[in-house]
């Protein structure tokens, strides 16, 4: 019996020991995974590091590339536009605002070239003066955006209303033939003169340096070489300003019938009604304009740009300048 315990507590005994230690057991079969992960963590590591410098060559090289062609691109625009500013103001006559655009283009690229420079050494305040232009230049835009779609809205005019009197404002006369502009105005008076044949005409505009006759006569001579009756053509031969146009046709129509009319019609260039409709409003005379359609697309284009320049200039200044 006693034999008989005892070999059944041999037995017994490694059953209680692997039961009291079981983390020996597991540590030992864990032992070599911690040790396979470090491997596989230090074979990683440089493959992850070499990917790394990879990325930051190639972002290099794209940034690099990126600020040689802006930089080439900024050149070909200094280039380009300073020929074309020279251009406009040396080879072709009545396209010098288009010239200016072409300089101030230049400028502003200049300008943020400048600012790219200062920003090597002074990085802080050419941030600061670069928002700063950045949003001067946003608002200009804007300004001149709005002002450009009003000039485009009034450009329409009304051609088909009837008006007792229609003063034809004078353009430039090249020796004694008419300019462009002048003979798009006198194409317009001969068609609204001969669709509404009670109008009375004022032709106003004086003698510029170069002309060898005042834009009134100019005009009086085309009309009547045409068919108009000269009784309906009435000259005013003074005005050197789109001012003196309106005032010193309303004195002349007010001088032969002895009254100033409520109502004027005003025939000029498209681009330019906006600004005549100010005037007339200065005048306090009802505004109706007939506009004449400048046939040169790219001629109109420079005058509706520089229309913007005016308008400003009479709200700026006021109305009493030459014009």
């Amino acid at each position: 019996m006693a034999s008989a315990k005892n070999t059944s507590s041999k037995k017994k005994t490694p059953t209680r020991a692997a039961k009291s230690h079981p983390g020996k057991a597991a540590s030992k079969k864990a032992t070599p995974k911690k040790g396979g992960q470090k491997a596989s963590a230090k074979q990683a590591a440089p493959q992850e590091a070499s990917a790394f410098r990879r990325k930051t060559i190639a972002e290099r090289t794209v940034a690099f590339k990126t600020r040689a062609w802006g930089a080439l691109l900024e050149w070909v625009g200094i280039v380009v536009f300073s020929l074309l500013s020279l251009f406009f103001f040396t080879c072709v006559v009545g396209y010098s605002f288009s010239g200016l655009v072409c300089l101030a283009i230049t400028g502003i690229i200049l300008v943020y070239k400048g600012l790219r420079l200062l920003g090597t050494k002074y990085p802080r305040d050419a941030r600061m003066i670069k928002r700063v232009f950045t949003v001067l230049l946003c608002i200009g835009l804007l300004v001149a955006g709005i002002t450009e779609f009003i000039i485009l809205k009034a450009s329409f005019g009304d051609p088909q209303k009837q008006c007792d009197y229609l003063v034809v404002l004078g353009a430039g006369v090249h020796g004694d033939q008419p300019s462009l502009s002048l003979r798009n105005r006198i194409d317009t008076a001969y068609d609204y003169l001969t669709t509404h044949p009670d109008t009375i005409a004022v032709l106003s505009g004086g003698q510029g340096e170069g002309e060898n006759l005042s834009e009134a006569q100019c005009m009086y001579d085309h009309l009547t070489a045409r068919g108009i009756r000269e009784s309906r053509l009435w000259m005013e031969e003074k005005a050197t300003s789109t001012w003196e146009n309106l005032n010193f046709s309303l004195n002349l129509i007010e001088e032969k019938t002895g009254r100033r009319p409520e109502k004027l019609g005003v025939l000029s260039s498209e681009y330019h009604l906006f600004r005549a409709s100010l005037f007339a409003d200065a005048c306090n005379v009802e505004f109706i304009g007939i506009p004449a359609r400048t046939t040169k697309t790219s001629l109109r284009i420079n005058y509706f740009m520089r229309e913007v320049a005016g308008v400003w200039h009479y709200i700026l200044l006021g109305g009493q300048y030459d014009a």
